[in-house]
């Protein structure tokens, strides 16, 4: 078939809108087949492989490796696996990628604002500092770097207490509810940082 150039305005016979279907399909089937028949081989490249397999003979003859004893090598292959990035550890360094990949709005740090659109949890921390009540409008920095601001009127007045442990709960309609430790009363709060 000859080839044909398009630009904008080209009127395009029934011959050719079955080329240019026919070509696009084929090049989404080449992709998705690209990709069932990669992710394999990139999973796999995630599993350990031993010394004697990453080092070529001449590397692994110079740094002394092959005078060990099938159990030594097997015992410093299982070292490596363990204090490699595997296990734990690569499932805390994924979980981590796809935290920052998702948008501000839903990631847990966001919990508090009033953008923020994830499934709302209470919150246990301790203030910075010690706690002496409120005044009006008071604010809270928590240990875990959290800052609420008093979001209500009123006061309440307590002796100075360092290491206040909070439970911050969600409530109604974005609002958000201070629970201090051994104090029968809750403050509307809102955060700032």
């Amino acid at each position: 078939m000859p080839c044909a150039i398009v630009t904008p305005g080209t009127i395009l016979d029934k011959s050719m809108k079955a080329a240019i279907f026919k070509t696009s399909y084929l090049i989404v089937i080449g992709l998705v087949s690209a990709l069932l028949f990669h992710t394999p081989a990139l999973l796999a490249q995630t599993e350990f492989s031993s010394l004697e397999e990453r080092m070529t003979l001449q590397e692994f003859q110079q740094t002394g490796l092959d005078k060990l004893s099938n159990e030594e090598l097997s015992a410093l292959n299982g070292w490596i696996r363990s204090h490699s990035l595997g296990g734990e550890a690569f499932a805390e360094a994924v979980a981590e990628a796809n935290n920052q990949s998702l948008p501000a709005s839903v990631r847990p740090e966001r919990m508090g604002f009033l953008d923020y659109k994830g499934e709302e949890s209470p919150i246990q921390s301790v203030i910075v500092g010690d706690f002496e009540g409120w005044r009006g409008d008071t604010e809270f920095e928590l240990e875990n770097g959290m800052v609420w601001k008093q979001a209500e009127q009123g006061m309440l007045g307590v002796k100075p207490t360092a290491n206040q442990k909070v439970l911050i709960e969600p409530g109604f309609l974005s609002a958000w509810y201070l629970k201090i430790d051994g104090v029968n009363k809750r403050l509307r709060i809102k955060r700032i940082k």
